[in-house]
């Protein structure tokens, strides 16, 4: 490496290039490197250990999740909106590793994170592992040093889910007038619930029903 000093300042060139220190921070830079030569450390490895240790910090689980949500934003659906897809998220992993680097998380972080919940609410810890796994293959896309296998070993270390999935059971078909006619009220619920007794049509289709779907009061169903 060869030093040059220019008005007080010192340019050091070597294989990253030229740089512009201060003779402060050079003596500094000096000091540090013969401390570590005297620990039996290279000076040049450390300072790239260092770097690559601020560049994990720099990559939360919470902020990589919220880029990975926004680059994902546009195909998203019905879960598109940031209180359906982040919701999982937000309310029960990144309270407890919104702030650990994402490249520090392992299998055993994920499973005491989602275990409070794995058989109490097992559709939404389904939905929160699922989705923290997205964020962590969109983490290794960024080139980030994750285990892409984290949550897989999670969900296999938090074994078989006891919920038993119970049908809300339907409505026979005598007592239908008589509920029709409690919808007298002209909120949306009621709305669309005459609407789906009136077509026999899907909930989800319902739900997802656009103005532009509709010409001359026909309902063209996509």
């Amino acid at each position: 490496m060869q030093r040059l000093t220019v008005h007080g300042r010192r340019r050091e060139m070597g294989l990253g290039g030229v740089q512009d220190v201060s003779l402060r921070e050079a003596r500094r830079f000096s000091e540090e490197a013969r401390a570590l030569a005297r620990q039996g450390k290279d000076p040049i490895k450390e300072r790239e250990r260092r770097r690559r240790e601020a560049e994990r910090a720099a990559h939360t689980l919470a902020d990589v999740s919220r880029e990975c949500f926004e680059a994902r934003k546009a195909q998203l659906k019905g879960d598109g909106k940031p209180a359906r897809w982040m919701g999982p998220l937000e309310s029960h992993v990144l309270p407890k590793l919104g702030k650990v680097p994402v490249a520090e998380i392992d299998q055993n972080d994920i499973k005491n994170t989602i275990s409070p919940i794995w058989h109490e609410k097992p559709a939404i810890a389904r939905k929160a592992i699922d989705r923290l796994g997205i964020v962590i293959e969109y983490a290794a896309a960024m080139g980030l040093d994750v285990d892409i296998q984290a949550t897989a070993k999670a969900k296999a270390l938090l074994g078989k889910q006891r919920h038993k999935v119970s049908h809300t059971p339907s409505m026979p078909s005598e007592d239908v007038p008589a509920f029709y006619a409690t919808l007298h009220e002209p909120t949306p619920t009621n709305l669309a619930m005459k609407l789906l007794i009136l077509t026999a049509a899907r909930s989800a289709e319902v739900r997802k029903l656009h103005v532009d779907e509709v010409h001359d009061d026909v309902w063209i169903v996509p």
